[in-house]
């Protein structure tokens, strides 16, 4: 049988045919990303020694690796299911030099937006008339950058490989089923690579995990490659600013999220401040795993008729010596949204913060503030690193350190990877043990926080503690009583350390999860979550009749410690804002949920489309256009939403210095 020659460098098989050619495409994205440093060097050369460089590159991999498999997807089929061959070098080239052409405009656009062109772009310049000029005088501004764009498509062109046969003669029967299974195999590799990794405790990698690799925001764009910001962010267009109102003097005096030092110190009534010391309290940040505020009995003192106990009596213990607010609630329904809610002061709004292009905007947080002050700082999650996009977030906004589960397995002193759950994370108990024993190697003041993860689908506790904590009620209460004594231990050991009392710690959960009683199965009985404040030199044990909220826990600390500059935060110092001034925000399926004046206000984003009695536990009693409140709180979530919104997209999330 005669075989069609068509490429110079002879023939492979299907699966070298791949790699051959996938392997170029590797190359000319290698080649883009140092085109890329070179031309906007001066961004980088003042933080650039050579092992970070190297981080940042092997980060870039990562994301060459989801971009060239998303982009030759229908070219690995077209070549391993039809006889098509020469149509396959075609797509191959062509997709890839699209895909070299949008990396090499970024090396000259990049200089202006100081990020990878995502899928904005095409709302940016909708309504430009002289785009066509625009573009015409760059590519004869920057001819090098076309002449090496040839060069590369030429050279895939030239070097590109095919498989040696078509479909043989009269053995299509076999080769049909061959090529299908072929594909079949390769796909697991495929998913892999667009996800980020194999394993469960990998999200589907998105624009923001670049921070992992990055000491700056700004270095993420060497991290990118603009094919991968592209098309993750198709759909992602989520934050359009809305034109409540025209005068940006009249949105702040209804709200603003910048903060003054004024905030923190008119006003400090509570027994949690301490006026005259001088001593900077470090900051222990617990953020529990689905740990919703039904699980704990000590804060549902009306539930059953008084009679309910919950499955928390360690952390029963813990609020008998803190303050906790009576309304409390997460501002998200997911891991992903209570990282930037607690740690940052920024809600979920429409879509996760992490997954969308505004992730990759200057972003502040406690950690970055207290380092300012000379604050040693470390997150804590016990998961691989890179599980959840975690890393990446904690070193964006100014986690000096991150310990995972790699850490832990390094440590000597602790069980090494006989304590993984075997799907998530390290168990909790000894994780925790962990966390208090790395917080003792640290010089004081610090700042930490930790991430928990037992308490989690698929609802294991250790092998141990099966016939201690056995199945009762729904089947995460007994992951409820495990983690509630790691937690009990945790402070235990804590509070034989020296650090202990000079310590403010606040505990909340990341969000909320399986529910068996109706009140917090409603629309905003979902968002109820702890926030617990403990001042181990304070004691107070005090339920505070306000509303609360993860948003607030940033401007609650930074009250605590009479912080001094201005910052940046969606929401209140809990503290030292009187209880009818206090409020909540969250956002559910289109919906935008308002809790203040002891109601929730439901507002789709032009009307308001319920209200409701915080007493009213059900939501059974609709009291639109009943509530002499119901305006105001209307024009207060309004200005929410649009300084969300305008913030957002203009990269407004940190207060100017």
């Amino acid at each position: 049988m005669k075989i069609e020659k068509d490429c110079v460098l002879g023939y492979l098989s299907p699966i070298g045919t791949v790699g051959w050619n996938l392997g170029m495409a590797y190359i000319v994205y290698f080649i883009a990303r140092l085109v890329f440093l070179v031309a906007n060097y001066s961004f980088y050369e003042g933080h650039l020694a050579f092992p970070h460089l190297m981080e940042m590159l092997g980060g870039g991999l990562v994301f060459d690796t989801a971009a060239i498999l998303v982009t030759n997807s229908l070219y690995i089929v077209i070549l391993l299911l039809t006889p098509w061959r020469r149509l396959a070098q075609w797509v191959y080239v062509v997709i890839n030099a699209v895909a070299l052409a949008v990396n090499l405009a970024d090396c000259v656009y990049f200089r202006f937006t100081m990020r990878r062109t995502t899928t904005t772009v095409f709302n940016e310049f909708q309504n430009e008339n002289n785009l066509a000029g625009v573009i015409g005088t760059e590519l004869v501004n920057h001819w090098y950058l076309v002449l090496l764009f040839i060069i590369l498509v030429y050279a895939m062109w030239k070097l590109y490989r095919s498989p040696g046969k078509a479909v043989p003669v009269g053995k299509w029967w076999v080769w049909y089923p061959s090529q299908v299974l072929l594909l079949a195999a390769c796909a697991p590799f495929v998913v892999a690579g667009i996800r980020g990794g194999f394993t469960t405790a990998v999200r589907p990698i998105t624009i923001s995990n670049a921070n992992q690799y990055v000491d700056r925001p700004i270095e993420a764009a060497l991290v990118l490659n603009t094919p991968f910001s592209i098309y993750r962010t198709i759909g992602k267009d989520v934050f359009v600013v809305p034109n409540y109102f025209s005068d940006e003097k009249t949105l702040a005096s209804i709200y603003t999220p910048i903060h003054t030092p004024n905030d923190s110190l008119a006003g400090a009534n509570s027994s949690l401040y301490t006026l005259h010391s001088s001593l900077k309290k470090n900051v222990v940040v617990l953020i529990v795993e689905s740990f919703g505020r039904e699980y704990i009995g000590a804060l549902n003192e009306t539930l059953e008729n008084g009679q309910y106990k919950g499955y928390t009596p360690h952390v029963d213990s813990l609020v008998s010596h803190s303050t906790t607010f009576r309304y409390s609630f997460c501002n998200g329904r997911k891991s992903i949204d209570g990282m930037p809610s607690i740690l940052s002061s920024i809600p979920m709004f429409v879509e996760p913060f992490f997954l969308t292009p505004a992730s990759m905007n200057q972003v502040s947080g406690i950690a970055s503030l207290l380092a300012g002050e000379g604050y040693e700082t470390a997150f804590f999650h016990g998961a691989q690193r890179g599980s959840m996009g975690f890393m990446a977030f904690a070193r964006s906004t100014g986690f000096q350190q991150y310990y995972g589960r790699e850490d832990y397995n390094d440590d000597p002193r602790f069980g090494g990877d006989d304590d993984f759950d075997g799907m998530w994370a390290i168990w909790d108990e000894p994780f925790l043990q962990y966390y208090a024993t790395k917080m003792s190697e640290m010089k004081e003041p610090f700042m930490t926080a930790v991430f928990t993860a037992s308490s989690h689908h698929p609802y294991h506790v250790p092998e141990q503690y099966k016939d201690v904590y056995p199945e009762e009620g729904i089947e995460i209460h007994k992951c409820i009583r495990y983690t509630d004594m790691a937690i009990g231990k945790f402070f235990e050991k804590a509070s034989h350390e020296p650090w202990f009392k000079n310590t403010i710690f606040v505990l909340t959960s990341d969000h909320t999860n399986l529910s068996d009683h109706p009140f917090y199965q409603t629309d905003i009985g979902g968002f109820c979550s702890p926030i617990i404040i403990y001042d181990p030199s304070q004691p107070v044990g005090e339920m505070q009749d306000k509303i609360a909220q993860q948003i607030d826990i940033l401007p609650t600390v930074m009250g605590m410690l009479h912080y001094q500059k201005p910052y940046f935060g969606f929401g209140i110092d809990l503290l030292n804002t009187p209880a009818e001034d206090t409020w909540a925000v969250n956002y559910l399926n289109g919906i935008y949920q308002y809790v203040k004046h002891g109601h929730v206000l439901q507002f789709d984003g032009q009307q308001t489309k319920g209200m409701y009695a915080l007493d009213d536990s059900l939501m059974q009693h609709n009291l639109v256009g009943k509530v002499p409140q119901q305006p105001q709180m209307e024009l207060e979530l309004k200005a929410i939403i649009q300084q969300y919104m305008e913030r957002m997209t203009q990269d407004r999330l940190k207060v100017n210095e």
